[in-house]
């Protein structure tokens, strides 16, 4: 949200309070805590009139410093707020004559007493973040409407990154960014998942710990500056040394929760019905028999919203005039070694049965005057289940555990972001706060169930909707897309947008969700999608299964399913190395060679681990130009290699793409190559590039 009018005045209604200077300090025990005034305390008559802001410095890990910023501190705070896990360490506080410095682990926050008020981040005797004179402050809109302001500074060539998955330009210089969860599909400046997290090239992120509305400002009211505001009293951010971009990740994480692993099986290919196409029995089997005749290994079946009955979702019952034998037809999917996922939502229809159920016992949203709230976007008359109830969520679970009971394996949680805040939740959160935070309850809610009935390990979601800590409920994929190479691209960009904020697993709709895609497309995202972490062929009105598009499409098909599962041990490194660390398996460029200047910008092309190079092809003839670090590379598939640092353009066939082996590497694949989850020690080889 912008504040000024330019340089020199604020836009109309703004009253703005700048911290002048640091004029009092004291230590609270473990927490500096700065008296910041608005205006120059010349004489004792200056103490009688505010605002006056308080600065409190703190730790919750090493090498990050907390700072929080107070108008008011009587402002009710109802929650709901991210589940942390603190461990500060040791911290020191020092008083000198010119300045007030608060130190946890490597880094020093510094905080002068003239020149107005600002804080410098001091690590490694250099300053690598600031938050400069009139980076502090207090705004007033309109006499009614305050806003608690922050910002940091940019230096010349730096550049910020993540802030959810977001599908505008990779590097976010310039843009305003609403952390604010919208369907909006990819197409668009709206994200799904958004967090308020952004890391930069000189080596630290900025998290500002605040589940609602988030309003940043990036180098785009200031250009010198990274700006971020939240509606109320207060303002909370953490400013995170890495040096490194996988030690800041690691530090994101080891704070608002590390990936979760998911089971081996669903690396493998995941095969959905579409959305609205139609399908019983007879479809889903000739779907499975066509992949499995054409040699076409499969992992995954999905079945889309229509497994239940139009205008009752989610009444979590099988269609009985399309599936009459639903235990009978997911045990006859298992005999054939396949997991089963189903489409969910956390919405009740006013059809379903559950909804009367539901409203009696208190289990959805309400208006302030007590009515259910209601309306007839997506179904008809629905409401939305209220997860801050424990009965609701308890009630929810219950109705997930007979379907999981029937042989449901995963489940696909869609929706969570059209969460209204002209209501009122059972616990009394506030609704602005619980409108992004929605989407971690409704996940956390299905992965706990899931968990508990199919065991620690073999819990997986796939998710649209997410926010900070939503890393801990994979796999979250990116929406609907267009059939277009364009929609291809920015899928990417919003997938490396989300891992630089601790997500590891990430997916997409090979060949797009909306459109039919020509042949040349779905073969080229076919690759792109198999050399992802998690791979789904999904679609809205039209299959994806190879055959509907041509004979090539299923070459490609087989050819890059296997190669993933060949890949599986390797993948499988990374995928503990993501649970483990926080560092995504795949990696923008500018994370495995941050000291690499040409690395800092690319957005087409892509680290799976650390090893592997993958520049999929955008393009209808086949050509692709991406970038080399230094060093001789070898291409994985045609064993051809290539010595960087140098920009590359070729030309490649529907049956290969840039998959470059990076030099000096070990590579442990497979020596099967028919399903991802076999023994990868004893089937495994490892082969040195």
């Amino acid at each position: 949200m912008k504040f000024t009018d330019g340089n020199w005045m604020h836009l109309p209604g703004v009253s703005a309070h700048y911290a002048s200077e640091a004029h009092l300090a004291s230590d609270q025990g473990g927490r500096l805590r700065i008296l910041a005034p608005c205006h120059p305390i010349r004489h004792r008559g200056d103490t009688l009139s505010g605002p006056l802001l308080t600065v409190d410095l703190s730790s919750p890990l090493p090498d990050v410093i907390r700072v929080k910023v107070t108008h008011f501190e009587g402002a009710l705070d109802n929650g709901p707020h991210f589940e942390v896990s603190e461990a500060p360490g040791e911290t020191t506080c020092e008083f000198l004559e010119s300045e007030y410095r608060f130190t946890s682990g490597k880094v020093t926050a510094v905080v002068s007493k003239s020149g107005g008020f600002s804080i410098d981040f001091v690590a490694d005797g250099k300053t690598f973040a600031k938050s400069p004179n009139k980076g502090t402050s207090y705004m007033s809109v309109a006499g009614d409407q305050a806003y608690s302001v922050s910002q940091v500074s940019l230096g010349v060539g730096e550049l910020v990154y993540g802030l959810g998955e977001r599908f505008t330009a990779f590097v976010k210089n310039g843009q305003t960014v609403e952390i604010w969860n919208r369907d909006g599909g990819t197409c668009s400046d709206q994200a799904y998942k958004n967090v308020p997290f952004y890391m930069t090239n000189r080596g630290y992120g900025v998290f500002v710990n605040h589940p609602g509305a988030v309003s940043f400002e990036i180098a785009s009211e200031r250009t010198d500056r990274v700006q971020f505001s939240v509606p109320g009293e207060s303002v909370e951010y953490w400013v995170i040394y890495g040096p490194t971009p996988k030690e800041v990740l690691s530090k994101l994480t080891a704070l608002t929760g590390r990936p979760s692993l998911p089971p081996k099986w669903s690396f493998g290919l995941w095969l959905s019905t579409s959305f609205t196409t139609n399908y019983d029995e007879e479809t889903v089997n000739s779907f499975i028999q066509g992949m499995a005749d054409r040699d076409l290994p499969l992992s995954v079946f999905h079945y889309d919203c229509f497994w239940m009955r139009g205008l009752h979702w989610c009444d979590f019952e099988w269609d009985p005039a399309v599936f009459p034998d639903p235990e009978g037809m997911l045990q006859r999917l298992h005999e054939r070694g396949l997991k089963v996922c189903v489409w969910i939502n956390p919405y009740i229809a006013q059809a379903s049965q559950l909804f009367a159920e539901a409203k009696a016992n208190g289990y959805l949203v309400k208006r302030p005057d007590g009515s259910v709230w209601q309306w007839d976007l997506w179904q008809p008359g629905m409401g939305i289940v209220d997860f801050t109830n424990p009965a609701a969520k308890k009630w929810f679970q219950d109705k997930l555990a007979r379907i999981i009971d029937m042989g449901v394996d995963a489940l696909k949680t869609d929706f969570g972001e059209r969460i209204p805040t002209d209501v009122v939740w059972f616990d009394g959160s506030d609704p602005e706060r619980m409108h992004n935070f929605y989407s971690q309850a409704y996940n956390e809610a299905v992965w706990e169930i899931l968990e508990a009935k199919k065991g620690k390990g073999e819990a997986v979601l796939f998710a649209r909707s997410a926010t900070a800590g939503g890393q801990k409920y994979p796999v979250h994929w990116g929406g609907d897309c267009w059939s277009t190479f364009e929609a291809m691209a920015e899928s990417l960009r919003g997938g490396l947008s989300l891992g630089l904020c601790g997500f590891g697993y990430w997916s997409h709709d090979i060949g797009g969700f909306e459109g039919l895609p020509p042949a040349e497309l779905y073969k080229r995202w076919v690759a792109f999608g198999l050399l992802s972490s998690h791979s789904r062929l999904h679609g809205s009105t039209s299959y994806r299964v190879p055959w509907a598009y041509d004979d090539e499409a299923v070459d490609v098909l087989r050819f890059f399913t296997k190669l993933k599962h060949r890949l599986m041990p390797y993948l499988w490194e990374k995928a503990l190395e993501a649970a483990e660390t926080g560092v995504p398996m795949m990696r923008s460029m500018h994370v495995e060679f941050p000291s690499d200047p040409a690395c800092d910008t690319l957005d087409r092309q892509y680290m799976l681990g650390d090893k592997l190079l993958v520049a999929p092809v955008f393009s209808f003839d086949g050509s692709v130009t991406y970038y080399v670090p230094e060093g001789t590379w070898t291409h994985l598939i045609s064993r051809e290699t290539v010595t960087g640092p140098k920009w590359v353009t070729e030309t490649h066939s529907a049956l290969s793409m840039p998959i470059l082996v990076r030099p000096g590497s070990e590579l442990r694949l497979g020596t099967r190559d028919d399903r991802p989850d076999y023994d990868y020690e004893s089937e495994s080889v490892v082969e040195r590039f």
